[in-house]
Formats: C-alpha cells, sequence, structure tokens
C-alpha cells in the first residue's frame, strides 16, 4: 500500500499537472521524468529539463526521440538558470516541477547536485508555480555531500511561509543505506 518515492512522486505530479502546461524537471539524469512530464502534459504542454552532464543530456534526448516526445527543451545548463530559461521561452507560470538530487546512477559520484544551486532553483521556481502546484524533489543523501544538501533544504524550507506553502517529507525511516525520501512544495 505504501508508494515506493519516485511511484509517489509521479502521483503527486499527476495530481496537479494538467495537459497544456508548462512543467520543468530539474535533473534530466537518464530522462525517466522528463518523459513522464512530457506524457502528463501532452502535446500542448511543454517540458523544460536541465541537467549538468551531457551524458544526462544525450540519454535524455534518446530516450524522448525513441518515444517520439517531442514536447521538451532539454537543456544542458544548471537548473539555477531557470530563470533565464523563462524568459527566454516566455514562460509565465508552470504547473510543477520534479528533482531527483544527487548524482547520476552510473556514472562520476563526484558530480552532485549542490544545496546552493538546488535553493536557488526552488525559490525561483516557487515564483513561477501556479496556486496548486507542487515541486517535488527526491533526495538521495546516502553519498558525500549529500547529507550537506539534505539539511540545507530541511532548514531552507521549513522556514517557507506557511500560509502560503504546504511542505511535506514523505519516506521510510526502516530502510537500510540512507534511503531517498521526498520534500514536496504546495503553493497554497
Amino acid at each position: 500500500m505504501l508508494k515506493r518515492v519516485i511511484s509517489y512522486a509521479h502521483e503527486l505530479m499527476e495530481t496537479t499537472v494538467n495537459p497544456g502546461e508548462t512543467v520543468v524537471d530539474g535533473t534530466c539524469g537518464n530522462g525517466k521524468d522528463t518523459l513522464f512530464l512530457g506524457k502528463l502534459v501532452g502535446q500542448t504542454g511543454h517540458v523544460v529539463g536541465f541537467d549538468i552532464q551531457a551524458d544526462a543530456i544525450a540519454n535524455t534526448k534518446a530516450l524522448l526521440e525513441q518515444e517520439e516526445v517531442k514536447n521538451a527543451h532539454v537543456i544542458h545548463d544548471g537548473h539555477e538558470h531557470v530563470e533565464h530559461y523563462f524568459k527566454k521561452y516566455k514562460v509565465e507560470s508552470i504547473g510543477g516541477a520534479i528533482f531527483n538530487l544527487g548524482y547520476l546512477p552510473g556514472s562520476d559520484k563526484s558530480v552532485i547536485t549542490t544545496p546552493t544551486t538546488t535553493i536557488q532553483a526552488i525559490d525561483t521556481l516557487v515564483a513561477y508555480l501556479k496556486k496548486g502546484g507542487l515541486i517535488v524533489l527526491v533526495v538521495y543523501h546516502g553519498h558525500p555531500g549529500g547529507d550537506t544538501e539534505r539539511d540545507a533544504l530541511f532548514n531552507h524550507l521549513s522556514k517557507l511561509e506557511q500560509r502560503q506553502f504546504n511542505v511535506l517529507q514523505y519516506g521510510f525511516i526502516n530502510q537500510k543505506n540512507s534511503p531517498p525520501f521526498i520534500l514536496a512544495i504546495e503553493k497554497k
């Protein structure tokens, strides 16, 4: 009955994102979330995806091409620069955003998301987020630097004004090896 974190992250996005909206994949990785979002918003919607690793961009583009999803801009840049691209693509609001924080599976584990860039991206995205929209963060923290990002996110998100935002934590506490968990920000 309890959903694993990725399944639950997707379920959360399904509850808030509508066809035709613009959404963000803050960490493209191997493209699975970008593909999921592309199908969720449909042909009239738009996905703006980011990753700092060329392999992640190539993997994502290949998956989107294979699945014939053509409504995504996959950008080889850090998610902290999201506002620059919003201005370029004339994005006025977003239906939601998803991040998988940590490192690209099967790649260089020293290339990780960082608290500074992640928090900068979140702060930009909440300004564009529609009422009732969600930013879902899947936090992988069982690697060097992961605990620093986890703690910074807890500190920063706990200070969001509760009259404007709800912040949810969802995860399993009895699993080994620092299991990932979800932080979800809902704009009221």
